[in-house]
């Protein structure tokens, strides 16, 4: 038996923590999730304009925003577990609080708390599952993880009405601090402090890997990819139960309707990895869910005369097909990063960036909204964020080419 081989209890184990690790990921997207079912009653108990909604929608994402690229390069130094496990201390904390508040402003900076707390799970997260998988099975186990934010969001989307009309909004806080609480317990229970070997000795001083990442093309043009498609999904997700609470729809059915339209993008992420292990070029998977997020808003929003039911099937399609395009990112981070040693920066920059988009997409939309006097717009700003990822996507394919083209012999 090879020397480094575990014993088959213990494999058993380590994928047991990989699962929990990945369920942590989870409890952190519930709290991005958390929001969108408990507008409309915020807005009736605290005053909420729709653009202080937007805000608050994404202000969770001021974080990422801020400083990803910085955890990012840190993520070795400050210990992953240990990271992970604050992240949930945080949310807990900032959560409970936030079941307090009185007013939007207390609510809009506890938001941002939470959004701290949401960078030290998420990004961590994805080398604890690199550690702990045997090689054969990390595909997979990252194709789980990929799928950990719809998981969170749909979850949060289909409980949060049923819970916020039982319980009241307060309640609905207060239940994922608690449930945040118990994760950190269960992670210190299952999940070694030192999933892996020591760290090598050749890894680069952190400004070298800062600069390397980004002075190269592949981490920025992945980030800024990731930007277009984050803002717009948001924006259209996060929004859908206003929109059907305004049309007069019944609360209970828009929290279902809402949760399958997140829970549809769950097929495009799992999917992504076998359309790429089946030989599918990324670039044409990406030009595909940037096209389709394109058509299906144009159609979800533009009044035709289409019928609800193929209109909400528009939504579904969009959040589906546009699930290819974060699982194609994150499985071209080995390929568009300029060495080993900057894949966790250039993770972290891939953060970074769809933290602004999911930060500035929302207010913008909601911004429209209010100028417009309705949805009927939205397609423009969807639209033009899924051009400028089409545009992008070509510089992509531009890069992969490059670099995987034959050097010739001098």
């Amino acid at each position: 038996m090879p020397a480094l081989a575990l014993p088959a209890a213990t494999e058993r184990d380590r994928e047991r923590a990989a699962l929990i690790v990945i369920a942590a990921g989870v409890c952190a997207a519930l709290h991005v999730g958390k929001l969108p079912p408990a507008i409309p009653v915020l807005q009736s108990a605290l005053g909420l304009t729709l653009v202080q909604a937007g805000f608050l929608l994404s202000l969770v994402q001021l974080a990422g925003m801020s400083v990803g690229v910085a955890f990012g390069v840190l993520a070795d130094g400050l210990g992953l577990r240990r990271s992970l496990l604050l992240g949930l201390a945080v949310l807990a904390l900032a959560s409970a609080a936030g079941g307090t508040a009185v007013s939007a402003a207390q609510l809009m900076m506890l938001r941002a708390v939470e959004g701290f707390g949401f960078l030290l799970v998420v990004l961590p997260a994805p080398g604890l599952v690199r550690q702990l998988v045997p090689p054969q099975r990390l595909a997979r186990a990252m194709g789980l993880w990929g799928a950990y934010m719809p998981v969170g969001t749909a979850s949060a989307l289909l409980l949060g009405p049923l819970l916020i009309e039982w319980l009241g909004w307060r309640a609905w806080w207060w239940g994922l601090a608690a449930l945040s609480a118990a994760m950190v317990g269960v992670v210190l229970r299952t999940v070694p402090d030192r999933a892996a070997g020591p760290r090598p000795a050749t890894l680069l001083p952190w400004s070298q890997r800062l600069r390397h990442t980004l002075a190269a093309p592949g981490p920025w043009l992945l980030a800024l990819t990731f930007a277009c498609y984050s803002g717009q999904w948001l924006a259209v997700v996060g929004f859908l139960p206003t929109v059907y609470r305004q049309a007069g729809v019944d609360p209970a059915l828009t929290g279902v309707l809402t949760a399958l339209a997140a829970a549809a993008n769950i097929v495009g992420n799992v999917g992504s990895g076998r359309l790429l292990h089946g030989g599918w070029a990324a670039p044409r998977l990406l030009a595909i869910g940037f096209a389709t997020m394109a058509l299906g808003s144009a159609l979800a929003f533009v009044d035709l005369g289409q019928p609800a039911a193929l209109r909400y099937g528009a939504v579904l399609v969009f959040s589906m097909v546009g699930g290819v395009i974060p699982g194609t990112l994150f499985a071209l981070v080995v390929r568009a990063a300029p060495g080993e040693h900057t894949l966790s920066s250039t993770v972290g920059w891939m953060q970074q960036w769809s933290a602004f988009g999911q930060f500035a997409g929302p207010p913008a939309v909601a911004w429209l909204a209010s100028a417009m006097g309705g949805w009927q717009y939205t397609w423009a700003a969807t639209g033009a964020s899924a051009l400028l990822g089409l545009w992008l996507v070509t510089r992509i394919a531009r890069l992969l080419a490059a670099r995987s083209a034959p050097t010739r012999p001098g």
